[in-house]
């Protein structure tokens, strides 16, 4: 079946909007996704004519409610390959996902001088918890370093130097936590060969799919990772909404994140026991429209086709990469353009042209209505690493086209001939 993106467009108004009066070309997608109307409609519904607290009612409105509440649960079950509900914690988005865990599981299985091993790529959301987890506990912070192709030392085109990487796991090392997909880079990190060297040494893993939930199937199973966490507002649902996907094994293990309503089974003077998970993990009322924009959000991506998306999307990518690339001064930052067999890089290209600072690019690029991120990209360490203050971010979605890159490539053509 051929991939209609025009007829994909018109479900989502706001990209026929004009901007400076010029045509919006939405490419800032790694940073909030838009919203089909059905997302919207099926929320407005909601509110409409099933808004009730969801659980414990027992009068029709809270019934009806409920059901599309665990509706949602299963839904995004289905849509990671989890193998029971039970393993789908709904949280506010993936910060909340991965402090989840920081805060849970180093209360329960780290002291002081256990190791977390993250990455030199990392979200600021993968980096700060664990800080605030090291300062409390006296636990430490570790990093695999990347090459100068924004791929971990050790990994080439998502093949797995099993020698070097093992070398950075210690015995003192109690998690690794990584990103699958760079929100800077593009990289696709390897993560299911890493999942599998660090379970022989008996390490758990918690991989953030921010970036890669809404590009290409997850398969938590087949990863065999122990969490995984990404956020709604990137998949095309409503923002406030996320989900922590945790092996049953470890969420029996892990105490409360939160205390309060919801997540009790009794609460006495003398002592409080909890319910089992999810709900251990879902302290107070929880956004339950939203879980139903979430679930109409992933019907709406499931109905295109994750592979499609996924060609789709990889196609603009590396169109986007080759014409780039015919611009004096251009410099990509990330995986380069194979000559051939797969990308290694996802919906995301962050760049400078010479002298040009990212600010001043993405300020004039928006006056011809071309909506691009700038800055350090909550990546302060990568920025770093890359020796530059910041970038310019062009990331991609299933309703971007071939011909908004042209655009964005006549766009920093004329800025860059104002400098």
């Amino acid at each position: 079946m051929m991939y209609d993106v025009k007829k994909i467009r018109e479900d989502f108004p706001i990209l026929s909007r004009e901007v400076y009066n010029r045509p919006l070309v939405y490419l800032d997608n790694a940073a909030t996704t838009q919203k089909p109307l059905c997302v919207l409609d099926a929320m407005r519904e909601e509110y409409l004519n099933v808004n009730a607290n969801v659980h414990r009612g027992v009068h029709y409105l809270s019934q009806q409610a409920t059901d599309l509440h665990e509706a949602a649960r299963e839904k995004v079950r289905a849509f990671v390959n989890a193998e029971k509900t039970s393993e789908i914690v709904f949280t506010r988005g993936t910060t909340e996902s991965i402090n989840l865990v920081a805060q849970t599981f180093c209360e329960a299985f780290m002291k002081e001088g256990d190791e977390v091993l993250v990455t030199d790529m990392e979200h600021h959301s993968n980096i700060v918890p664990w800080q605030l987890q090291a300062k409390k506990r006296g636990i430490v912070v570790r990093h695999l370093p990347i090459n100068d192709n924004g791929e971990l030392e050790g990994c080439n085109g998502g093949i797995v130097n099993v020698d070097e990487i093992g070398k950075k796991l210690s015995e003192r090392t109690r998690l690794v936590s990584l990103a699958h997909v760079s929100n800077v880079l593009g990289t696709i990190n390897p993560v299911k060969a890493i999942v599998k060297l660090a379970h022989e040494r008996g390490i758990p893993v918690l991989v953030d799919g921010a970036q890669s939930a809404p590009h290409t199937k997850i398969d938590v199973q087949d990863l065999d990772c122990d969490f995984f966490a990404f956020s709604g507002h990137k998949m095309y649902g409503p923002t406030g909404i996320g989900v922590l996907y945790g092996k049953e094994k470890w969420l029996e293990k892990l105490p409360p994140y939160q205390g309060g309503g919801e997540m009790i089974d009794q609460v006495s003077w003398e002592k409080t026991t909890f319910e089992q998970p999810p709900l251990k993990f879902e302290a107070g009322t929880p956004d339950y429209v939203a879980t139903h924009g979430l679930a109409t959000a992933i019907d709406y991506m499931n109905a295109i086709g994750l592979d499609a998306i996924e060609e789709h999307e990889q196609m603009l990518t590396r169109y986007c990469v080759e014409q780039l690339l015919t611009i004096d001064g251009m410099r990509i930052f990330g995986p380069s353009l194979p000559t051939d067999g797969a990308f290694s890089r996802d919906a995301v290209v962050s760049f400078q042209v010479g002298n040009i600072h990212h600010l001043d690019m993405g300020t004039l690029l928006d006056r011809l209505g071309i909506a691009v991120r700038t800055g350090h990209h909550c990546a302060h360490p990568l920025m770093t690493r890359l020796g530059v203050t910041g970038t310019v971010r062009a990331s991609f979605a299933l309703y971007n086209t071939k011909e908004e890159i042209d655009v964005l490539v006549q766009g920093i053509r004329r800025v860059s001939q104002m400098f």
